[in-house]
């Protein structure tokens, strides 16, 4: 069994103006770098024998801040990034007053079909690159939803959105 640690990313400075950063680097604001150093001190001492990261800055800063005391290198994968977000990205959140009406939205947003595809496919790479070991993965509110609803078998919108730097365990 593979025991995954599914982490989310420290708070941003995107996250605190409330804008939409999809697929775009990020930025730990100065909150952000306490949550992951927070973390990393609850984590010094448990077992983790990887770490792995969505490839986007601010998904591979928190990893990197919570893999230290470890003494462990970060390995990235695009399976982990953000939705991508087309052309809401880089929006005020609040201006977007269609955003509960995925009917209404742009075609250029990727699919929750392609996201948690995706999703899967992380969850599949992780089982066969990592058998029998602990991963904590750094990822996003989204995908890292995506991968619960996958895991959970539940549609994504009966799961609760994780916070930032919060840890959640699956066993694979």
């Amino acid at each position: 069994m593979t025991l995954l640690y599914l982490v989310r990313h420290g708070e941003t400075v995107d996250n605190a103006n409330h804008i939409m950063q999809g697929q775009t680097q990020g930025e730990l604001n100065e909150h952000g770098i306490k949550q992951a150093e927070d973390l990393a001190e609850r984590l010094k001492d448990e077992p983790i024998d990887a770490f792995v990261s969505s490839d986007l800055q601010r998904s591979i800063h928190t990893c990197e801040l919570i893999a230290a005391p470890h003494e462990k290198a970060v390995t990235t994968t695009p399976l982990l990034r953000e939705r991508d977000w087309g052309s809401f990205t880089g929006k005020h959140i609040p201006s977007l007053a269609n955003l509960n009406d995925p009917s209404l939205w742009p075609d250029d947003i990727e699919s929750l079909d392609a996201l948690k595809a995706r999703a899967e496919d992380f969850l599949t790479w992780l089982k066969e690159e990592y058998p029998d070991k602990k991963v904590l993965a750094v990822g996003h509110g989204i995908i890292n939803k995506a991968i619960q609803s996958v895991y959970f078998d539940k549609p994504m919108n009966e799961l609760k959105p994780m916070g930032n730097a919060e840890v959640r365990m699956l066993e694979l």
